[in-house]
């Protein structure tokens, strides 16, 4: 067995997928072989061959005002083909086999690269049956057990072990981003105020707070110096676990009454915790849909939406426990724009028949002059695998450019909020509409990559502005 790799020169980044063998984690693996060896296969419509369409840091800009891509516009921007691939899972599965099985891929293209993908390893998932659906349970055999099982402590040092062997065996040179992809877990009814009373919680072996799978992973993650990113609906991220990945608190040679001593050697390293949740369709073009009619002056009113697909995340979201932690983030996407006469109603439903191709079907309703109604539907089909990939590649490799151009957490999240229904840490309170949210993200990328600052400087040696005025500029972008 081994990971997913290929030889490359210089640094290579790595993506670590918690539920790798699940639908989303085998369609970017495939994904990825496809392209490193530049495959084609043949489909209904006629042959079709290996390409990045829809992550945006792997495509091109096209047109003659650019825009859409962001490959070969910023030095540093890594390539997906050269990344290295691994991870987690509770199921046993071969990664092969779980393509075949999980039918998202055109069978001609799954026939070229399941053997390859059979031979991939997966590392034991550590869980806890309580927070996810019955659903899941009868075949969870691939599981952390005996030792490292004990206590919440060693499960924690088990993910961190995982992480140190696995980057050490694939010689992964680069920054590591640890991605939830595993099913949504239920709420944890643990809190913390900081990430001292969090690093306490999980060393304690007495310790019986409500402490999920997902929060290990996360925290796991920080200890490592890789980023973490909450791919699910679960409350992972919280106030405490943003400190648990902020420099000034993982500093070198931490004192050794501090709670973070107990846990070293520990890295130092910059790492970036982003979510929640990916909003890969229905969502996405919602907030797109929602920021066109407050565009146009309308007043949105109603929303009425419902999705229905038939693979594994779903079945596990037909347990209330589970559902009630998607719905939280699915109900609370326009938040910030304190639309507070609109009724946005979510129904989600579980059709095996229809497998992972996601069908939804929305319809807003607005006042428009003299409050005279304006409606107006939308129906979506697509597999959700092929929605989400590209945001798990683009996480992974804007994490990996941030932290090689020292951009700070609360930028780096403000920058990908395009990815979450419901964005973190710094990025709380954003714009939820998704071109607002882009250029954001263009705002980022302008300040980290130095072109800011060329204006600026250029505008200093044309005489258009003065030293200070400089200097106040500067300040202002820091802000």
């Amino acid at each position: 067995h081994k990971s997913f790799s290929m030889m490359v020169q210089g640094v290579t980044a790595g993506i670590l997928v918690v539920g790798i063998g699940g639908n989303n984690g085998v369609t970017l693996l495939a994904g990825q072989i496809a392209n490193r060896d530049k495959l084609s296969w043949e489909t209904g419509p006629g042959r079709v061959s290996a390409n990045w369409f829809g992550c945006l840091t792997q495509i091109p800009p096209r047109g003659i005002h650019g825009g859409v891509g962001f490959q070969g516009r910023y030095d540093g921007l890594a390539s997906a083909d050269n990344a290295v691939i691994g991870g987690w899972d509770i199921r046993s599965t071969k990664l092969g086999q779980a393509l075949y099985d999980c039918r998202v891929l055109e069978p001609d293209l799954v026939r070229q690269v399941r053997e390859e993908m059979d031979g991939i390893s997966i590392m034991p998932g550590v869980w806890d049956p309580s927070f996810i659906g019955e659903s899941q349970h009868e075949t969870a055999l691939n599981v952390v057990s005996g030792e490292d099982d004990s206590s919440t402590r060693c499960r924690l040092e088990r993910i961190r072990r995982d992480i140190r062997q696995w980057k050490e065996k694939n010689n992964v040179d680069g920054h590591i981003t640890v991605i939830w992809s595993a099913s949504v877990e239920r709420p944890s009814e643990a809190e913390y105020k900081s990430a001292d009373e969090l690093l306490e919680a999980i060393y304690d072996d007495s310790n019986t707070d409500d402490i999920s799978p997902s929060i290990l992973y996360a925290a796991a993650a920080a200890l490592e110096g890789c980023s973490f990113v909450n791919g699910g609906s679960q409350n992972t991220l919280s106030a405490a676990m943003t400190s648990l990945f902020e420099e000034s608190y993982r500093q070198p040679d931490a004192p050794s009454t501090s709670p973070l001593s107990k846990f070293a050697p520990y890295s130092s390293c910059p790492a970036y915790c982003l979510g929640t949740d990916f909003k890969a369709g229905q969502t996405k073009f919602k907030t797109a849909a929602v920021e066109y009619l407050r565009a146009l002056g309308l007043s949105p009113r109603v929303i009425a939406s419902s999705n229905h697909l038939g693979n594994n995340d779903m079945l596990n979201l037909t347990q209330k426990k589970t559902l009630d932690a998607k719905m939280r983030v699915k109900s609370d996407i326009f938040g910030p724009w304190q639309e507070d006469d609109l009724d946005h109603k979510v129904t989600v439903m579980y059709t095996p028949y229809i497998g992972d191709e996601k069908r939804d079907y929305v319809e807003y309703t607005s006042f428009g002059f003299l409050s005279s109604p304006h409606t107006m539907v939308t129906y979506t089909r697509c597999m959700d695998s092929i929605l989400c990939v590209p945001l798990m590649v683009d996480a992974a490799i804007w994490c990996d450019y941030f932290v090689n151009h020292n951009v700070s957490p609360t930028d780096a999240a403000r920058a990908t909020a395009y990815l979450f229904k419901v964005p973190e840490g710094g990025a709380k309170g954003v714009d939820p509409g998704f071109f607002c949210q882009m250029k954001e993200l263009e705002k980022v990328m302008e300040k980290a990559s130095g072109k800011e600052d060329d204006v600026i400087a250029m505008g200093l040696s044309k005489g258009i502005i003065s030293e200070e005025q400089a200097n106040a500029l500067r300040a202002l972008s820091t802000m």
